[in-house]
């Protein structure tokens, strides 16, 4: 499965030497919800000392330093700022990330949130074939249960049971093993993101 990339991590150093401060009124950028300015303000409710800008219809949050704050916390958890200043090197980057060579050759499907500050491009054969692995296990599990119910009601002779049931545990651990190297893929690539940090 691919790397977890994070489009917005080189922004801030194209212009300036020291991580920027912002306040209420300043003009800034945020890739990760649009490639248009958005001007900050103070916590609309006036219950956090955040800053904070209306996308969508929705408050998203954030400290002096830019770094993204969830609705439900205080502080950030993030490693990188999501605001940049808006300056005309800092649109041309952007506008490159939104329209660049990449984006061109692919089509990107965003199933993402607004809210969602780190997500994983996969391949859509990656994600195909992780569906046609969970469907065939389904199918699995469900002729085991039809197997079992068969055998409850004693629908079939002893003798042919004893063979079904050979056959079910051989299929059983094989597709053991292969959700199990699906899944040692999923973690791999979650070891990347937040949720693998988080785990340690």
């Amino acid at each position: 499965m691919p790397n977890s990339i994070r489009t917005t991590s080189n922004t801030q150093t194209t212009t300036n030497s020291t991580p920027a401060t912002f306040k209420a009124g300043n003009s800034v950028l945020c890739p990760s919800l649009s490639e248009a300015p958005f001007i900050l303000t103070d916590d609309p409710y006036g219950t956090r000392d955040l800053l904070a800008l209306t996308h969508d219809g929705s408050y998203f949050y954030y400290n002096e330093k830019g770094y993204f704050v969830k609705a439900s916390d205080t502080e950030t958890d993030d490693y990188q700022p999501s605001l940049f200043q808006n300056t005309e090197a800092n649109l041309q980057a952007i506008a490159t990330l939104y329209s660049g060579s990449q984006s061109n050759q692919r089509h990107v499907i965003d199933t993402t949130e607004a809210d969602d500050n780190e997500v994983i491009l996969m391949s859509a054969f990656d994600l195909s074939d992780i569906a046609c692995d969970m469907e065939s296990a389904a199918v699995v599990i469900s002729d085991i249960g039809q197997l079992l119910g068969l055998i409850h009601y004693e629908k079939i002779d002893h003798h042919t049971a004893i063979s079904m049931a050979r056959l079910t545990h051989d299929a059983t651990v094989t597709w053991y093993e292969l959700l199990q190297s699906q899944l040692g893929s999923i973690k791999e690539t979650l070891a990347m993101t937040r949720y693998g940090k988080e785990g340690k």
